[in-house]
């Protein structure tokens, strides 16, 4: 049986810019398999989000393949894009991308809402999971009415909640102190307890050592390193 959520087979990245082609990525491979904590690092530029785009679905590899769950994501349409993306892939964003007019709950509950699932039960879904994030009293709040640690983990509740086997998280602590930081990354463990696979882009050093390992971004090419 095969472990690996995900493999990365010979990958290039190329822009076209008009000081001529610029080369992000250069026969990049690599496996990252489930229930991994993978910190992603690299100097800023050096392509950690053009990869969690492309992880995600956003972006294509301008040549080699990436395998998610056994299945090449060359070739497809937009409509198996997105079924992966609201099935099997969630986001966390630096800003936190919630949806200014709605509530905490109501952000939450947007994955499941567009899954058209049943709402009442939907409901009572993402009270919990805003409970367990301590946020009981704050889910008919709307986001300008939270902290900046408030709207990050209602943002890491709205990825939880679709119980998605990859979580993409790009420097989802960047805004964030030291101690909601560390409130945010344990949220990370508990996710790993349940043999999701999360990869963070991170420039904080303290957090990238607490992964399983890092993946280290420079010139185009990516190492992977203990943590």
């Amino acid at each position: 049986m095969n472990k690996n959520i995900l493999e990365i087979k010979k990958i290039n990245k190329n822009f076209h810019h008009k000081n001529g082609l610029i080369e992000i990525f250069k026969n990049v491979t690599l496996n990252v398999k489930k229930g991994d904590l993978v910190a992603l690092v690299g100097p800023s530029g050096s392509g950690k989000s053009t990869l969690l785009n492309m992880i995600s679905l956003i972006d294509s590899p301008t040549s080699g393949k990436i395998i998610f769950n056994n299945r090449d994501m060359k070739n497809l349409n937009e409509e198996n894009k997105n079924n992966i993306r609201r099935k099997n892939i969630s986001m966390i964003f630096q800003n936190n991308n919630l949806l200014t007019d709605f509530t905490a709950l109501e952000n939450v509950l947007m994955p499941l809402t567009i899954r058209e699932e049943e709402i009442k039960l939907s409901q009572k879904k993402a009270e919990k999971i805003l409970a367990s994030f301590n946020l009981k009293n704050r889910q008919n709040h709307y986001p300008d009415e939270l902290s900046g640690g408030e709207q990050q983990r209602v943002a890491i509740a709205r990825a939880l909640i679709s119980e998605t086997d990859l979580i993409l998280a790009d420097e989802p602590t960047g805004n964030l102190d030291y101690k909601t930081s560390q409130e945010i990354f344990s949220y990370f463990l508990k996710l790993k307890k349940l043999n999701k696979t999360i990869i963070f882009a991170t420039h904080n050093r303290d957090l990238a050592s607490k992964a399983d390992y890092k993946l280290s971004i420079l010139n185009g090419n990516i190492k992977r390193t203990n943590a």
